[in-house]
């Protein structure tokens, strides 16, 4: 399906983020953002996530039924195949990472933690192949969209629950879902698609600017950490 000019108007405010340990930016730079997989990879690539959850997603299929259960042509695809990004920042996957629990024994300083920001658009623009979700990726209520369904993804994702900045409680289940929606990228990601990096503090700052990375694209915003 080809992309209109006035679908592409709607998605060009949507932001995509990544976090990853600020060690890894050098690379990042460099190649960009890249598969687990990719002959490009990281071979030193700094892990802040959980181990166990990201063994989960390394085999872990699911349907890409956008939406209608019932249909006849209704795609399996492998999670751990893709680079995930999120739709908002603190996600609790971050809460995780700062704090440790589950199984990250070792918790990150939060000025130790990056936000990679990159354009929908621009990724779309690229031709790489990507499917989106409305909630947790591993959750059995998530449904997963391919890109026939692209114009449609304002209204899919639910942004009130992606910014929502309290998810916990019982009574807050389906919002947690909702709120780490996820946009699937297959193939490795070009510097040139990164616009910006969010960080913590003017430490951390400090450290990407030392790193090569452009004043302009930095932004430090602490209420994006827990």
């Amino acid at each position: 399906m080809k992309i209109g000019e006035r679908d592409m108007e709607e998605l060009k405010n949507v932001i995509l983020y990544r976090i990853t340990h600020i060690e890894n930016i050098p690379h990042i730079l460099k190649c960009g953002i890249t598969h687990k997989n990719s002959p490009n990879k990281n071979p030193d690539f700094k892990n802040i996530g959980d181990v166990s959850l990201i063994d989960t997603r390394s085999h872990k299929t699911v349907f890409v039924d956008n939406g209608n259960l019932e249909s006849d042509s209704i795609k399996a695809i492998t999670l751990g195949d893709f680079i995930p990004f999120y739709f908002g920042v603190k996600m609790p996957m971050l809460y995780v990472a700062q704090n440790g629990g589950n199984f990250v024994e070792n918790p990150t300083l939060a000025e130790d933690i990056v936000y990679i920001g990159s354009s929908l658009k621009n990724i779309i623009s690229n031709g790489n192949e990507f499917y989106f979700s409305d909630g947790h990726a591993t959750n059995m209520l998530t449904s997963f969209f391919d890109k026939s369904k692209i114009n449609e993804l304002v209204n899919i994702v639910d942004w009130t629950a992606v910014k929502s900045s309290y998810w916990g409680g019982a009574e807050n289940l389906n919002l947690k879902r909702k709120k780490q929606a996820e946009f699937l990228v297959l193939g490795d990601i070009s510097p040139k698609h990164i616009i910006g990096f969010v960080c913590y503090n003017n430490t951390a700052k400090s450290k990407l600017l030392t790193m090569g990375v452009d004043e302009q694209i930095i932004k430090v915003v602490p209420k994006a950490y827990y």
